[in-house]
């Protein structure tokens, strides 16, 4: 085995099978001449084989074109290079001159790119950013000016990287693991199975971008948490036998077997029951490395669950999933989590604040949502919609989500047969997938609350089968459906376009060192800035006037709301507090909670009770149509109408008749589409915040009611508590919903107001030093903004409409 194969199993994910192909002696001369029978030996399993097979087929008829093209005229392969998806740009256009600066200047070059190999984006951004950590370290080597602060600050801008979220939500034993597993094609990663366990412990997946080793990365949650949790369970609340503390006992029997029965709250704090976790006493992370998946699985598995499949449970005394926030597991050599992250998340948040806090944190930042079910309940499963109808809210108008993914699995399973054949079987599949797909398609139109905030061009349902996908006797891979979820994903990191945006902004970068190193152009960097700035006044106008539409809509928006929640605030606050079909013993310990946590309370099953965003739905309710016009999710327009993408000084326009300022000009396009991804980033941060005032307003204005109520005690207790929550919402009618509504508008107003003074003052700033600057000071990067070019050029030849902004 030659280091050719090598390289290239791990470049397409499948580095597990190198020992196997070693063994066979394959090499570089022998791979292209493989067969399917050969592979099948190779790669037993059908979802890696499929991959392999496609890979090689690609690398074939790569082959294929190169020997045809041997012999083709040297001045097109650059152009060849830009129809490669991965094509490496030639350096074969770089004069001598600067072949011999790339020399002098040790900079690291790309490898001699091989006719029969391709490169990964991976490898061109390490090259550009290996440049400009070159071209940094050389300007802060000379004497500190405006310019080089300038430059300085816009190439650590350029080091920015957000990660895309998929959450996937699920009850026990839907086949979440499983699902993951098979995605990802890591049979042996997330352990699967009967459960348990109280399953709050979030999990995240994502590729290991340093070293080729699987990691676990485990965060815990606080002492103090600890403690709280203690004394708020069913241990620290000994007198109110009608509480359920099933959640309780589980979370105890899991850490301290049978000891917490016996024990008080604060001799369960002793250290001897944490010594192999002196992370979780020392505040710090646990790090778990080991070479395989299934390794690691073994490992981490006591910091998530208290039961496996694989026995674990029968080694292992005690169970630390108890402690943890969240677990980050990394996976080596994944192209599919490059820039992807899946969240395998618990449906309802957690009662314990560092996880709910984080809990709610995710889910306002997926991107999309994988809500994943048993074939055979999906449709009629409440748990499912109500997971979807409780988070829709904090994934829509309050997050960014722009995709929601209804995944049945397990849908390999027939159990109305009693000796069917192969055929009968896959026709009876497809048969049940197709009705489960109606019918799910038909519930989601049913729901109101849901629609408020996603549109059905959103909403996909997928049928799969991780089993046969890993297997194979009935279905063909792309049957399972596993096939789709994996070309998502890799939508998904295509739109990501990190390499773009960073190449991008580095060639813009290089553009201007070396404009302003030419002489001669004063009287037209003074005409062209006299225009451009001139241009900026206008563009800026075009943006402040749908901002300020936008306020005044929300404003008409709010004002009804507040007097629909002046006129019914009574009714729904009665609903609240005197529930139907609920004695008043059950209910005193919830609003204790309630009132105890400011307004909130998660219980172990069902929805999150939350007094606040009752009080504030008639305001909520007034905005949702009007806020998902203005911040959209989905299509490509992004927020404000579009304003913002629209934005545009037509530098392009001016290069023709500007030819000595071009490179200044270059710097100001790609400064352009640099600010306007930072700014949707702001907008997309701010509009949940936006979002969220109306329901954090309410919370603040009741405060002092909710901690007036939990002072209640003794006799009476929950007739008091309604009293006091009655007395103070009644008081406060005409002050508390007109201050969420001024909230609400001060933020949005606050935040138009950041968006046009950050794009004046950047791009001012931008325009002074571009065409009002001369510093011929600036070492010469010529070397490398011709190769920087290259990149760009072939970049600029692709589909390029990845910079969509894909979240804005």
């Amino acid at each position: 085995m030659d280091s050719f194969v090598r390289d290239k199993l791990t470049e397409w994910g499948l580095s597990r099978w190198i020992d196997k192909f070693k063994a066979e002696c394959i090499d570089n001369d022998n791979l292209y001449c493989l067969e399917e029978n050969h592979i099948l030996d190779l790669i037993p399993l059908i979802g890696p084989r499929s991959k392999f097979t496609k890979r090689l087929n690609l690398l074939k008829a790569e082959q294929n074109k190169t020997n045809q093209d041997a012999g083709s005229d040297p001045t097109q392969e650059h152009n060849e290079a830009a129809d490669s998806d991965q094509a490496l740009p030639s350096t074969s256009n770089i004069s001598d001159k600067g072949k011999r600066k790339m020399e002098s200047n040790k900079l690291q070059t790309p490898t001699k790119r091989r006719r029969d190999a391709s490169y990964t984006e991976s490898i061109i951004l390490l090259d550009v950013k290996n440049i400009m950590a070159s071209v940094r370290d050389r300007i802060c080597s000379e004497d500190e000016t405006r310019l080089s602060a300038f430059l300085k600050m816009k190439i650590d801008d350029l080091k920015t990287d957000k990660r895309e979220l998929v959450g996937v939500f699920g009850r026990t034993g839907a086949g979440k693991s499983y699902l993951i597993n098979a995605i990802i094609e890591e049979r042996n990663l997330l352990p699967s199975g009967s459960i348990s366990a109280c399953t709050t412990v979030m999990i995240k997946v994502e590729a290991n971008m340093h070293n080729q080793k699987y990691e676990a990365d485990i965060e815990f949650i606080t002492k103090e948490e600890w403690k709280d949790e203690l004394w708020s369970s069913s241990l620290g609340n000994k007198e109110d036998d009608d509480f359920d503390d099933y959640c309780d006992v589980e979370k105890l029997s899991a850490l301290y077997g049978e000891e917490w029965k016996t024990k008080s709250p604060e001799s369960l704090m002793d250290n001897k029951y944490f010594r192999e976790v002196p992370e979780f006493l020392n505040s710090k992370r646990k790090i778990l490395t080991c070479d395989s998946a299934k390794e690691l699985s073994a490992k981490f598995v006591k910091y998530t669950r208290s039961d496996s499949e694989e026995g674990a449970g029968k080694e292992v005394k005690r169970w630390y999933w108890p402690l943890v926030k969240c677990v980050t597991i990394r996976v080596p050599n994944n192209e599919l989590l490059q820039h992807v992250t899946l969240v395998d998340l618990p449906g309802n948040g957690d009662r314990n604040k560092g996880r709910d806090k984080m809990w709610k944190g995710i889910v306002e930042s997926c991107s999309a949502v994988w809500i994943v079910t048993d074939i055979n309940r999906a449709a009629a499963e409440k748990e499912t919609w109500e997971i979807l109808k409780t988070a829709c809210s904090l994934m829509g108008n309050g997050g960014e989500c722009q995709h929601i993914h209804f995944i049945c699995t397990k849908t390999d399973l027939i159990n109305d047969m009693d000796d069917p054949s192969a055929t009968d079987v896959h026709t009876l599949i497809r048969e049940k997938n197709i009705k489960v797909k109606e019918k799910i398609n038909k519930e989601f139109r049913k729901m109101p609350q849901i629609k408020k905030h996603f549109g059905e061009d959103c909403f996909k349902v997928f049928t799969v089968s991780s089993k046969e996908f890993l297997k194979g006797d009935r279905l063909t891979p792309d049957e399972t459906e596993i096939p789709k979820l994996q070309t998502f994903l890799q939508e998904l990191n295509d739109c990501h376009s990190e390499t773009l945006n960073y190449v991008s902004g580095a060639y813009g970068i290089l553009s201007l060192i070396q404009g302003l190193r030419r002489r001669g152009v004063a009287a037209k960097k003074m005409d062209v800035c006299s225009h451009v700035e001139e241009m900026m006044r206008q563009e800026l106008n075009k943006v402040r006037k749908p901002m300020e539409e936008a306020c005044h809509a929300f404003e008409q928006c709010l004002s009804e709301g507040v007097e629909s929640s002046k006129g019914s605030y009574e009714k729904r606050l009665k609903s609240f507090l005197y529930p139907n079909k609920v004695s008043g013993r059950g209910f005193h310990r919830k609003l204790k909670c309630v009132v105890e946590n400011n307004g909130t309370h998660k219980p172990k099953k069902g929805k999150e009770i939350n007094l606040n965003l009752t009080l504030a739905s008639c305001l909520i309710d007034s905005i949702d149509e009007e806020f998902r016009k203005t911040f959209p999710n989905e299509g490509k327009s992004g927020p404000f109408h579009g304003v913002i993408n629209t934005f545009s000084l037509d530098t392009e326009k001016l290069i023709p008749n500007y030819k000595d300022v071009e490179l200044q000009l270059i710097f100001l396009r790609t400064e352009e589409e640099q600010i306007k991804g930072k700014l949707h980033k702001t907008i997309r941060d701010s509009k949940k915040r936006v979002y969220s005032s109306l329901s954090e307003t309410i919370e603040k204005t009741m405060q002092e009611c909710y901690t007036e109520a939990a002072t209640h005690f003794g006799q009476d207790t929950l007739k008091n508590m309604r009293d006091t929550v009655e007395r103070h919402v009644h008081n406060s009618k005409d002050t508390m919903f007109e201050l969420a509504k001024d909230t609400m508008l001060a933020k949005m107003r606050r935040l138009t107001e950041d968006i046009l003074e950050t794009l004046e003052v950047t791009m001012q700033k931008s325009i002074e030093l571009s065409l009002k600057t001369d510093d011929f000071s600036i070492p010469d990067f010529t070397t490398e903004f011709e190769k920087v070019k290259l990149y760009h050029d072939v970049y600029s030849d692709k589909d390029t409409s990845v910079i969509c902004l894909f979240n804005y």
